[in-house]
């Protein structure tokens, strides 16, 4: 699996989508670990992240949590609304303090509807994120665990989206990298010792990701 496999849905133009936005609103600010909504609350209105790192969980009836993102600036939470879901099918919770923009279901299809590029970007992006989905599915189904904990990393390092390297994650704990990638803790813990003695991944100065940790999803 190579660097193309590896999408994030971004919207690229930030500013644009900012200022298309502003008349919705002031922005909402959200603590760390402060719940945005809840997993079958009333859907009334669609979350852009203006700021800071998002996590989204899905909870099964006998209690189960599985984490299904870890979203930050430029992405859409609750997309589901425009579809007609009455109700959330996710719960999100701050990873870090963020900063979001609530936008009302009405003026958001409203502004759809009048505003061409808008409307362009963000079919875009309900796209990336469908084939993201697709391909978190792929990975379950056919990758063993080190390499979808490779891939889970190299997301959340914003592989490919940037020039530097060692880039630093959102501080996540290793119970939520074990819910992400479909595992216990003690098989994350392995391979994250695994990867650092490899040189792939450092603890200095927070969980820094190298480019070279690839090389796990190139493996045969």
């Amino acid at each position: 699996m190579g660097a193309k496999q590896l999408p994030r849905p971004v919207i690229q133009n930030k500013k644009y989508v900012l200022g298309a936005l502003e008349s919705f609103g002031k922005s909402i600010k959200f603590q760390k670990n402060e719940k945005l909504f809840s997993q079958d609350t009333a859907a009334k209105d669609l979350v852009f992240i203006e700021s800071g790192t998002v996590r989204l969980s899905v909870t099964s009836k006998r209690g189960k949590e599985v984490v299904v993102g870890i979203l930050g600036p430029g992405d859409f939470l609750g997309e589901s609304v425009v579809t007609g879901h009455r109700f959330r099918v996710t719960s999100a919770i701050a990873l870090s303090d963020c900063v979001v923009r609530r936008i009302p279901k009405r003026r958001l299809l409203e502004s759809l509807h009048l505003n061409p590029r808008l409307a362009d970007l963000f079919m875009k992006f309900l796209l990336q994120r469908n084939f993201r989905i697709e391909a978190d599915l792929i990975d379950q189904l056919f990758n063993s665990i080190e390499k979808r904990l490779a891939r889970t990393l190299l997301l959340l390092a914003h592989f490919g989206k940037t020039k530097r390297t060692g880039e630093v994650v959102p501080k996540i704990s290793q119970e939520v990298l074990a819910k992400m990638v479909g595992t216990t803790r003690t098989r994350v813990n392995l391979f994250m010792n695994r990867f650092k003695k490899l040189g792939f991944i450092d603890y200095n100065g927070g969980l820094r990701v190298f480019d070279s940790l690839v090389r796990i999803l190139l493996r045969d």
